[in-house]
C-alpha cells in the first residue's frame, strides 16, 4: 500500500523550507514531508553557480519572518543565502522531512477519498514510487529547472569559442584575459557583468533594448545600527517592516508618476559613470516596474563601465561567426566567450500534470484564488512570491494561509476544500502584469487572475497581509465539504 501523509510539500527550496517551518509549528499534528527533485536543498541558490550569483531583493525581506537575517550584508550571495537555509532547517527540526531525489510527475485527486494520489521518481533507486497525501502543497518555483531559454541564433555553430548559459555554468570554465560578450540586460546580466570584468579582458552586455538599473548599498546601515541597539528580533522586524514600506511607496509612485521616477532613476545613475557615457544605453521605452528593476550593489556594474573593462551595445545579432557577433548594424564583436543570459523558462507547479476526479486540469483554464490556489482544484496550494518585491514576503503569507485552513477543515469536520467562482462579475486578466520577456512567452499557458478580489493579485503585501492573515477563511468563494 501507498505511504499516507497529511501534507506533501513539493520544492526544498526558500518557498518549501518555509512551508515546512509552519506546517511543523501550527499544524503539529499533521504528517508531512517535503519532496525535493535534485540531491540538495536551496532551489535557485543551489541550482545556479554562475560568478557572483546573489539575491536582487535585500535580506530583511527575502529572509523568512521567523528567522531573522543576522549577516551584515543585505545584498548576499549565494553560498551566504544557503547557510542561511541550512540554519534555518536545522534550527526549526526540518531537515529529517526531506526526501531528496524525488521528483513528482503526477498527481491526481479523487473527491470521493478527499485525498491526492502522488507519483514520484525516486532517483536514489530509479523506482516509482506513490505516495498519497490530503493536500498538496507546491512550493517549486516558477522556472524550469532543466532548461533556460535561449534563442535560436543562427550560425552559432560557426562560433569557435565556448557559448555558455548562466543556468549551467560549468566548473572548469575559465575567462581570464578574454573577451567576453553577455547576451541580454537583466538582472543576470547584471549581476555577471561586475564578477567576469575582475578576471576578462574585456566584457560586452550586448542587449536589444536597455533596461532601468539602479544603484544600491550592499550594506544596510539602519538595519545594522537597529541591531547593536535592540533585541535582535524587534531589529529584524523593524527593518523588515521599514523596508517592505520604502520598497511599497517606490513602486506605487512609478506606476503613478513613471515621468518623475524615470528622472530620479537617471539623477541616480549620474554619480557612478563617465562623463561622455551614452545613456541612451539605460533609456528603456517602457516606464519603470513594468519590467522588474535591476539593482547593482555598490554600483559594482557601473565601476566596471566607468573602469573601461564592461562596456554597453545595444544593437541585435545577425549571425554568430568564427571569432564572435556580427550585428545588424554590421558591427562585428569579437569574443572568445559568450555567454547567453536570455532568461528563464516559466514552468508553473513543476510541470507536474494534474488530474482531479479523472478530467486533466489545464492551467490556462483556471481562476487563481489569493494567488495561491486554484478554481475547480481541491486541496491544493502554490507558493508564488512577488514580482515587485521579494518573494518570500508572499511565500510566508502562503504558508500561514495553509496552516489556518487546514486547522479550519479540522475544527469544522471538513476533508475537502475548493475554491469556486459563482460571481459573473469577475473577469479574467492576465496572471502578472510585466511585460518581461520571461513572462510574455509563457502567458497563454499560464492561470488567470481575476478583476476582484479574491481573485485579484495585488503585487502589495501590506493589503495582502490583511486578507491573508486577517481575511475571512470561509467566504464565500472557498466552498467545503
Amino acid at each position: 500500500m501507498a505511504e499516507h501523509l497529511d501534507v506533501l510539500v513539493v520544492g526544498a527550496g526558500i518557498s518549501g523550507i518555509g512551508a515546512a517551518y509552519y506546517l511543523k509549528n501550527r499544524c503539529p499534528e499533521r504528517t508531512f514531508a517535503v519532496l525535493e527533485g535534485r540531491p540538495n536543498i536551496g532551489g535557485t541558490w543551489d541550482l545556479f553557480r554562475y560568478p557572483g550569483i546573489r539575491s536582487d531583493s535585500e535580506m530583511y525581506t527575502l529572509g523568512y519572518a521567523f528567522h531573522p537575517w543576522t549577516a551584515d550584508k543585505s545584498i548576499a550571495k549565494a553560498p551566504l543565502i544557503l547557510d542561511y537555509l541550512n540554519d534555518t532547517i536545522d534550527t526549526y527540526g526540518i531537515r529529517p522531512h526531506i526526501r531528496y531525489q524525488h521528483k513528482v510527475i503526477s498527481a491526481s485527486f479523487s473527491t470521493p477519498d478527499a485525498r491526492w494520489t502522488v507519483q514520484i521518481a525516486n532517483g536514489e533507486s530509479g523506482e516509482t514510487i506513490e505516495i498519497t497525501c490530503n493536500f498538496l502543497f507546491m512550493c517549486s518555483g516558477y522556472y524550469n529547472y532543466d532548461e533556460g531559454h535561449c534563442p535560436d541564433f543562427p550560425g552559432r555553430d560557426d562560433f569557435a569559442g565556448q557559448v555558455v548559459h548562466p543556468q549551467f555554468w560549468p566548473d572548469d570554465i575559465d575567462y581570464t584575459g578574454k573577451k567576453v560578450v553577455v547576451i541580454g540586460s537583466g538582472a543576470t546580466a547584471v549581476t555577471l557583468i561586475p564578477e567576469l570584468a575582475k578576471k576578462a579582458r574585456k566584457v560586452t552586455m550586448l542587449q536589444r533594448s536597455p533596461t532601468y538599473i539602479v544603484a544600491g548599498p550592499s550594506e544596510d546601515k539602519i538595519a545594522l545600527w537597529l541591531r547593536d541597539r535592540l533585541p535582535k528580533k524587534t531589529a529584524y522586524r523593524l527593518s523588515r517592516w521599514r523596508n517592505v514600506l520604502v520598497h511599497q511607496f517606490f513602486f506605487t509612485l512609478a506606476r503613478r508618476a513613471p515621468k518623475f521616477a524615470r528622472k530620479q532613476i537617471r539623477e541616480g545613475q549620474l554619480p557612478y559613470l563617465p562623463d561622455d557615457f551614452d545613456f541612451s544605453h539605460l533609456d528603456p521605452q517602457y516606464n519603470p516596474w513594468d519590467q522588474r528593476i535591476c539593482l547593482t550593489p555598490d554600483a559594482d556594474f557601473f565601476d566596471a563601465i566607468k573602469d573601461g573593462v564592461a562596456e554597453i551595445v545595444t544593437d541585435t545579432i545577425e549571425t554568430f561567426t568564427e571569432t564572435g557577433l556580427k550585428l545588424t548594424s554590421g558591427t562585428d564583436l569579437e569574443a572568445d566567450l559568450i555567454v547567453t543570459a536570455t532568461g528563464l523558462k516559466l514552468q508553473f507547479l513543476a510541470g507536474v500534470p494534474l488530474v482531479v476526479d479523472g478530467e486533466a486540469i489545464k492551467l490556462s483554464d483556471l481562476l487563481t484564488y489569493k494567488a495561491m490556489m486554484f478554481s475547480g482544484v481541491p486541496n491544493m496550494a502554490l507558493s508564488f512570491g512577488y514580482t515587485n518585491a521579494s518573494w518570500t514576503l508572499k511565500s510566508d503569507l502562503t504558508g500561514e494561509y495553509v496552516c489556518r485552513l487546514l486547522n479550519h477543515m479540522k475544527r469544522k469536520g471538513y476533508r475537502v476544500c475548493v475554491p469556486e467562482n459563482h460571481d459573473p462579475s469577475v473577469n479574467d486578466t492576465p496572471f502578472l502584469d510585466f511585460t518581461s520577456g520571461y513572462i510574455t512567452r509563457a502567458l497563454a499557458d499560464m492561470p488567470k487572475q481575476g478583476s476582484k478580489a479574491p481573485w485579484k493579485m495585488y503585487q502589495n503585501y501590506p493589503l495582502d497581509l490583511l486578507m491573508i492573515r486577517y481575511g475571512r477563511i470561509d467566504d464565500k468563494a472557498m466552498q467545503f465539504s
